[in-house]
């Protein structure tokens, strides 16, 4: 760590060619299309040792490091990598982090570096895009494996991680009303539904749509009786279980759909008297 060269503090850390003598120079040419890392984490002896265990596998390239979460947000829109290998410590809202990271790099595969994961957390992530989940005591050929296959579009977690999801469908699953809609959503509602499963806040989604955030709730606490959940992750959990939005266009960072309401919605109306908390 004494020895890394110093960077400005809000600047991401491209990787730097290898010298002629270094054995990573031939391994790396030789891969056509090899997967394209950003490695984000606080420590640099973990950035390090990651690096060079990437450097023996020919389809595997660090573009970029990060050590905090400016310069992370910083890399991925400068160099669009394939996978983000991201510790969960990075920021105090790891959940938050990842939402901000899929807002400026869609397609990128997110690979959460934890040192202990929960139930919650690991629901959580997944209902935030995440790919995959690791443990920073992982074995490096656990790791390489890991990188090879969220590329490829899987999903990688542990036994234990499987058992909590599993066990989040279940309960889902097992709501007497989630089996069958009371009621078709309106395309306005699916498209709320559709921010919200993007991990987006009251506020950005009324920003998104072009409406207030007490519309929004309107509309959530309207999702929630027709689809039988009672709170965000319940309807993320469903929408994966039914495919309910598929076909649906989900608005990205910057991007603003019409005010105008779908046929039939009336964005003004009141709340329901609900206690649901949208």
């Amino acid at each position: 760590m004494g020895n890394e060269p110093a960077k400005p503090a809000n600047s991401p850390q491209p990787e730097k060619p290898a010298s002629p003598a270094a054995p990573i120079v031939k391994a790396q040419s030789s891969a056509v299309n090899p997967i394209k890392v950003l490695i984000a984490d606080s420590q640099a002896i973990y950035r390090v040792g990651i690096r060079k265990i990437f450097a023996l596998e020919d389809d595997l390239r660090v573009v970029a490091q990060a050590e905090s979460l400016g310069q992370t947000l910083a890399a991925v829109s400068r160099f669009e990598p394939d996978v983000v290998l991201m510790e969960s410590a990075i920021s105090p809202n790891p959940a938050g982090a990842v939402a901000e990271v899929q807002k400026r790099v869609p397609n990128a595969k997110l690979i959460i570096i934890s040192g202990e994961s929960d139930e919650d957390d690991t629901v959580e992530y997944l209902r935030r895009g995440v790919r995959g989940i690791i443990k920073r005591c992982v074995a490096p050929e656990l790791l390489i494996k890991c990188v090879r296959k969220v590329a490829e579009g899987e999903t990688w977690l542990d036994n234990q991680g499987v058992n909590w999801v599993i066990e989040a469908y279940r309960n889902q699953s097992s709501h007497p009303a989630s089996a069958k809609p009371k009621g078709r959503l309106t395309d306005k509602e699916l498209l709320i539904v559709a921010c919200v499963t993007q991990g987006m806040k009251n506020k950005e989604i009324a920003s998104e749509v072009g409406t207030t955030e007490q519309v929004v709730k309107n509309y959530l606490r309207k999702v929630y009786d027709k689809l039988g959940v009672s709170d965000r992750l319940e309807l993320a959990l469903y929408c994966i279980h039914h495919r309910l939005l598929q076909g649906v266009k989900v608005p990205r960072s910057g991007e603003h759909v019409p005010s105008k309401p779908a046929t039939g919605v009336v964005p003004s109306e009141p709340a329901p008297a609900s206690g649901q908390k949208a």
